[in-house]
């Protein structure tokens, strides 16, 4: 074998091994590519998950605090009522009263 045999050998095999090296870093680029996606998406779905828990809990929340308001503005209400048919019945007495005493 001749030394150009020898060098054109020797050249194939550094290339045939700079090709193994770029597809085995190939891989391990995709393999890392994947597991950030893998590991965005969970954050995002978890994200996600929290974001529709406190939205549903800040639902119940609106709903509960709507319901306490409507009780309280009845039972505003209620009592406004109350005293006013207590001063109408004060004012029916107040009339009723003096005409008695003449």
């Amino acid at each position: 074998m001749t030394d150009q045999e020898e060098q054109s050998l020797k050249e194939a095999k550094r290339k045939e091994k700079r090709l193994e090296e770029e597809a085995k870093r190939l891989a391990k680029e995709q393999v890392r590519k994947k597991a950030n996606l893998d590991r965005e998406e969970a954050i995002e779905k978890s994200s996600k998950t929290r974001k529709t828990k406190r939205s549903e809990k800040r639902a119940a929340e609106e709903i509960e605090q709507s319901a306490r308001e409507q009780s309280r503005r009845e039972t505003y209400l209620a009592k406004e009522q109350a005293i006013a048919k207590a001063q109408e019945a004060k004012k029916l007495r107040d009339k009723k009263q003096p005409d008695e005493s003449q």
